[in-house]
């Protein structure tokens, strides 16, 4: 079956950094929720790279492509989240019974980075008082975040422990069978099911987001464009077919400069119980194309969506490019879910 026809949007990339000295250097992987006819995006910024303390900030628009900001300030900051000398990252955004959960990615303490404009950056610990320098003491853990007005947040709880990088936390955007559920993606994670060395999507589930069940095996990487780590997009999107769900995938290309291709894929899970993949694409949806997607300061080659939401009868997809700026893609909601059930 023919992929379907995601379209980029002439305007891309939509959002780009500057203006304030918190979002200089980047602006990217951005969470999004649509409410009342408004967009929603909250941005994950930088002012700089060395060291690369990133911030989130808030936007809004009304037809999603000219977003204007809420507040001058981030409204998300590493301190807030319990270490001034941190970074946060890689919001996703959903609304279960009236409150609103962000969840994040936590550096204790931000590292310094030097992109090569091959593949990944280079990067070192930075000094900062009272941390050790060691990378075991720094690792990414990921956080939940609430708020009532969806401007002011405050920290509720740790989903993943310290001592394990765990990122690409998302939940899902309603309880199922009266349970939150969790997608994770424990790096170094060694489980019954979980083979050594490949970093997978795992799932969770819990009754309070304080205590949550053992990772379970979702999916691993199976396909060449996949590479050996994937890991969740935006929050799944609940369908009559099954929760559709966005993840990417990295492959790496040439080892000796570290040049790596972020891609993304698609899996629709259970609606009752989402343990269990229904379908899933053997191929990418979405791949690096454009100037913006191919180039940029931090990263190139690099798509990572982590905002979708309905509109009507697409989804407007909002992505990073290049860890650099942020782009929509559009897909129509119908056709995607289509071309994933061929595989089922």
């Amino acid at each position: 079956m023919k992929r379907p026809i995601f379209l980029r949007h002439t305007l891309n990339p939509v959002i780009r950094p500057g203006l304030f000295d918190w979002r200089m250097a980047v602006t990217f992987n951005p969470g999004v929720i649509y409410e009342d006819g408004t967009f929603y995006l909250y941005e994950r910024t930088a002012g700089g790279l060395r060291p690369f303390h990133c911030y989130i900030g808030l936007l809004e628009s009304k037809d999603g492509l000219s977003f204007r900001h809420v507040s001058n300030e981030p409204v998300w900051t590493p301190e807030m989240a319990g270490s001034r000398f941190g970074s946060v990252q890689d919001p996703r955004i959903v609304k279960i019974d009236e409150i609103y959960y962000m969840t994040y990615a936590f550096r204790p303490y931000a590292w310094n980075c030097y992109p090569t404009g091959l593949g990944i950056p280079e990067s070192s610990e930075a000094k900062y008082p009272g941390f050790s320098g060691d990378s075991k003491d720094n690792q990414t853990r990921s956080g939940i975040a609430i708020s009532k007005d969806r401007m002011h947040w405050q920290h509720f709880c740790w989903p993943t422990p310290k001592e394990m990088d765990d990122r690409d936390v998302i939940l899902f955007p309603e309880k199922i069978n009266g349970q939150y559920v969790l997608l994770r993606r424990p790096q170094g994670y060694v489980g019954p099911d979980v083979k050594p060395g490949r970093a997978a999507m795992h799932i969770c589930f819990s009754d309070n987001l304080l205590e949550w069940s053992e990772p379970q095996l979702l999916i691993e990487p199976q396909f060449s464009w996949e590479g050996q780590r994937i890991g969740g997009a935006a929050p799944p999107i609940k369908t009559s077919a099954g929760w559709l769900t966005l993840y990417h995938g990295v492959e790496e290309v040439h080892p000796p400069t570290r040049h790596v291709v972020y891609r993304v894929g698609a899996m629709l899970l259970d609606v009752q119980d989402p343990r269990q993949v229904i379908a899933r694409s053997p191929h990418f949806v979405l791949e690096p194309e454009t100037y913006y997607e191919k180039i940029g300061l931090y990263i190139p080659d690099v798509i990572f969506p982590t905002g979708a939401v309905v509109v009507d009868k697409d989804i407007y997809i909002y992505y990073g490019c290049c860890d650099t700026t942020i782009g929509l893609a559009i897909v129509n909601l119908e056709e995607l879910v289509t071309y994933v059930m061929s595989f089922s």
